[in-house]
């Protein structure tokens, strides 16, 4: 049975800012490049996630500087961070540079935050990686006091430029049913990763029961969101799509086993089911995704093709594909100008 996302769903994309060899700026240019080129195609959000020390993951350390840059160039996708790593920034802070963001973009941004995971991270920022769910809590708690133009830390002090409303442009990334839970009784929308690390059960099977765990604890009045993250990448055929992402899958794979999330000695088959893959011809990742059983609950599906790094108009082809041929079979209409959030309708919980 084929399945398809939420009605009136957002079509996003993500990069992680990931490039080969030294010349970083040129990384970082075309990575703007696919924000202009998404925005032309009339794409709902696009992403960036934010990496202190790329670890093969990625190599951009200061999100909001480069949405900046990415607001001056785009005049109507959406931008936003999955994920900014919340105990890492002094929240009164983040909530300025947000605030500035979102005035100069006419209020197009939108703020996914979590914990991250690297020791080394924490240990250069100076903060205990053991208190990285209290710090998360404890930051979100004053970045929404300080987006909501309320008083912070001191009589009187309040961030400017004042910031836009943010209800319902709060985002936490989780790994559990449980921190699906904690998202939902914050009133946060949630963000699922592209792959669930640590099982050898598919991703979307493990991922649907926090999917419908954040539903069933939702009880703000607004409709909740669900951002589905998934690598995506159709190409002429499955044999090109092989070639530019197969060796980088594989490699990933490799260093993911090194810390024991994924078994050692994967082939490149096997690497592409743990990251959940969907390559090929456009007619293949449609069905494939018509297969996906968090798609159905998700109002945001935001495509990546991290772990892999396509060359560039590779990239820029792919993206041709999921916005003409890939999301519209799935019911995606490209936005062609700003205008009002189409209102989701979500299945129930457990369906």
């Amino acid at each position: 049975m084929t399945t398809a996302p939420t009605p009136g769903f957002r079509l996003g994309f993500l990069t992680h800012v990931q490039g080969r060899g030294p010349d970083l700026a040129r990384t970082y240019r075309n990575a703007q490049e696919l924000f202009v080129v998404a925005d032309e195609l009339g794409f709902d959000t696009g992403w960036v996630a934010q990496h202190h020390v790329s670890l093969g993951g990625g190599g951009l350390s200061s999100p909001w500087t480069f949405l900046a840059h990415a607001a001056a160039r785009t005049t109507r996708i959406r931008l936003g961070t999955a994920i900014t790593i919340l105990p890492l920034e002094d929240p009164v802070r983040l909530a300025e540079d947000i605030a500035v963001v979102d005035t100069l973009s006419g209020g197009r941004v939108e703020i996914g935050v979590g914990s991250g995971a690297s020791e080394v991270e924490y240990a250069a920022f100076g903060q205990d990686v053991s208190r990285k769910r209290e710090l998360t809590s404890e930051h979100l708690a004053m970045l929404r006091q300080a987006l909501a133009d309320e008083e912070v830390r001191a009589p009187g002090f309040r961030i400017q430029p004042t910031a836009g409303d943010f209800t319902d442009r709060i985002w936490q990334g989780v790994f559990s049913a449980a921190g699906a839970q904690h998202a939902a009784a914050r009133g946060s929308n949630l963000l699922l990763n592209r792959a669930a690390y640590g099982y050898d059960a598919a991703t979307d099977e493990v991922q649907r029961p926090w999917a419908d765990a954040f539903l069933a604890s939702w009880d703000a009045p607004r409709r909740p969101r669900i951002g589905l993250s998934r690598f995506v990448f159709p190409a002429k055929d499955t044999r090109t799509a092989l070639r530019q992402i197969g060796d980088d899958v594989l490699a990933a794979a490799h260093r993911m086993a090194k810390n024991g999330a994924f078994p050692k000695g994967l082939d490149v088959d096997e690497a592409l089911r743990r990251f959940h893959s969907f390559h090929g011809h456009p007619d293949d990742v449609v069905a494939a995704l018509g297969r996906e059983k968090v798609l159905p609950v998700a109002t945001d599906l935001i495509t990546q093709f991290n772990p892999a790094v396509p060359d560039h108009d590779a990239a820029i082809r792919a993206l041709e594909l999921i916005a003409t041929e890939v999301a519209p079979a799935l019911g995606w209409q490209p936005a062609t100008e700003p205008g009002p959030e189409p209102e989701p309708e979500l299945e129930p919980a457990g369906a």
